[in-house]
């Protein structure tokens, strides 16, 4: 019985310590492209990294902007799967784009 309980209860901590690495991360943000002038609202998921770093936020989202030839302005704001869903509307087609 003993040797049943340790392989559950390890198993149920690493369920316990596993699930926040299960967490969305992702920022809005506004982005621009010259000749004509364009502008957009987006929304992107980020890395783990990114999210926890502001400058690494900003560098990740450039590098898949620039993908496009689109020029990051500005994060507006980091945030988990809980604001995932009020922010659809806003981004429209640059919603989880990049």
């Amino acid at each position: 019985m003993k040797n049943f309980l340790k392989p559950s209860i390890a198993l149920a901590l690493l369920i316990c310590v596993s699930n926040p690495a299960f967490a969305g991360c992702y920022a809005d943000y506004k982005a621009k492209r010259d000749n004509p002038l364009r502008l957009h609202y987006g929304v992107i998921e980020l890395s783990d990294a990114a999210c926890r770093a502001p400058a690494r936020a900003k560098s990740e989202i450039s590098t898949h902007l620039a993908r496009e030839n689109w020029q990051l302005l500005n994060v507006i704001s980091v945030f988990d799967d809980d604001g995932l869903k009020k922010r659809q509307k806003s981004a429209g087609k640059y919603f989880l784009r990049y």
